[in-house]
């Protein structure tokens, strides 16, 4: 079901940046985030949350970006492996 949503801009902006960071869409994060406020139970007058909290960072998850700064030695491996042998050598054919 679609429907709209007034909010803060620094609760959006802070909203889609938790949700970049963690690999899930807008949609995802304020399902989840209705579902723990709905599930919560009151006790004693304070609200405590499930034990299964749907925002709890999945344990496959934990590893995820880990190695994001390869990719630029990843690409000046690729391009010294390019420039070897792209190269002729001349001293071979003769």
């Amino acid at each position: 079901m679609k429907t709209t949503v007034e909010l803060p801009d620094v609760t959006f902006r802070r909203a889609k940046a938790f949700a970049a960071v963690n690999g899930i869409t807008m949609r995802r994060l304020i399902t989840d985030a209705l579902e723990l406020q709905l599930r919560r139970r009151t006790v004693g007058g304070r609200s405590r949350p499930d034990s299964n909290d749907v925002l709890r960072e999945p344990p496959w998850m934990a590893g995820f970006g880990g190695l994001s700064d390869l990719g630029d030695e990843h690409r000046l491996v690729l391009n010294a492996i390019e420039e070897e042998f792209e190269r002729p050598n001349f001293d071979d054919i003769r």
